[in-house]
């Protein structure tokens, strides 16, 4: 980062040679201790615009409202240009543009390190660990959210650590590494229960069941994915709650891959999920939403209970256009096309291949174009 005085102290990073390695994050980014104790944030309008995937780590804390004095007007002039960098990536990152919107993040990280704002400072790591992470760069995902756990840590950010490490685990778990997320998670739990953090304890226990269901342990999973609903349901977290809903309807459907309809195991399947569905779309929580009609769709469909199955993804594709999702409304397309297919009816799965080709011309994708076309001329003529 250019302007950055080189003399002060540098990043404490947990791995040394992943600090030495040619990165986004190379140059020195030294840390300050902050001289402001009142928790702060100036993402609250920016938190609703954050996905899923954003918001699975730490939502809570990015939510707060801050309230950090200001010493002068040109330090006011540099927050406004943080805050509107901050918009600028999350309006990319809503774009799927997130090689676009993590420059804009280091550079409001940039500013707000300059004014001394280092709860900023993190909560935007956080940002740039999570996109890196979204695009499968898990080393770049990694330092990033060390660093992050780094202004934590020098400021004693208690949440903030119990946060950082569970988003650092959660990257440690997409790069296969288990065990070492699982010691993440643990410590984060620790932290979360000395300091009786609601949140945070259901956030650490719902990992830990990401780590049990990733290790084949699902009896384990869902013990601890149902704890952590006590703390979602504590804490008035919908999204968290959501997203553990979701995960238990996994553990159940990999401890039982093949459920017999009205059998409890199926309960227990369509039970999570619904419930997940539910809190999903009274909290406009899309991805979770989307996450829970998918696994249904699935369920129905492979039980033979096509009826249902249609209903949803019928429900599905009025979400996708009553929210404008385009990108959504050809999965969904091509969701339907595959389930006429199934049961036999081909002009219609050729009708849904046709209005998933034309929205795919709207957006101007060639590629997933293609890909339609070639799927809907594999359909053989009907008998």
């Amino acid at each position: 980062m250019k302007g950055i005085p080189q003399k002060l102290e540098k990043w404490r990073i947990v791995n040394k040679k992943l600090a030495m390695k040619k990165s986004p994050f190379s140059k020195r980014f030294p840390i300050f201790h902050s001289p402001f104790s009142i928790p702060h944030s100036p993402f609250k309008s920016f938190f609703l615009l954050l996905p899923f995937y954003f918001l699975l780590l730490g939502a809570s804390d990015l939510n707060e409202q801050l309230n950090i004095r200001i010493n002068n007007g040109t330090q006011g002039e540099l927050r406004d240009r943080a805050d509107m960098l901050v918009r600028f990536g999350g309006q990319s990152q809503l774009q799927g543009n997130l090689d676009k919107a993590i420059p804009y993040w280091m550079q409001a990280a940039q500013i707000y390190h300059q004014i001394g704002d280092f709860q900023s400072v993190g909560r935007v790591y956080d940002f740039i660990g999570l996109a890196y992470a979204a695009l499968g760069d898990y080393q770049n995902a990694e330092e990033a959210l060390r660093r992050r756990l780094g202004v934590a840590r020098d400021n004693k950010d208690l949440p903030g650590q119990v946060y950082g490490l569970n988003n650092i685990g959660t990257v440690l778990l997409r790069r296969g590494s288990i065990p070492g997320a699982r010691t993440t998670f643990e410590e984060a739990l620790a932290i979360a229960r000395s300091i009786n953090n609601v949140e945070g304890i259901g956030l650490s226990l719902s990992n830990l069941g990401l780590a049990a269901f990733g290790s084949r342990d699902y009896n384990q999973a869902i013990r601890l994915y149902e704890e952590a609903l006590i703390y979602r349901n504590r804490a008035g977290e919908p999204i968290g709650k959501a997203n553990t809903l979701n995960n238990l309807g996994d553990a159940y459907r990999a401890r039982t891959p093949h459920p017999v309809p009205r059998s409890q195991d199926f309960r227990d399947i369509i039970g999570a999920y619904g419930a997940a569905m539910r809190v999903a779309e009274a909290a406009l929580d899309r991805p979770n939403q989307y996450r829970a009609i998918d696994a249904l769709v699935s369920l129905y469909s492979s039980t033979g209970q096509y009826i249902r199955a249609f209903e949803l993804l019928e429900d599905r594709l009025a979400l996708d256009r009553s929210t404008e999702n385009r990108r959504q409304e050809i999965t969904t397309l091509q969701s339907l096309a595959k389930l006429y297919l199934l049961v036999g009816k081909y002009g219609e799965a050729r009708k849904s291949y046709r209005d998933a080709i034309a929205v795919a011309r709207v957006l101007q994708d060639a590629r997933t174009e293609a890909i339609l076309l070639g799927e809907v001329l594999e359909i053989l003529p009907e008998p």
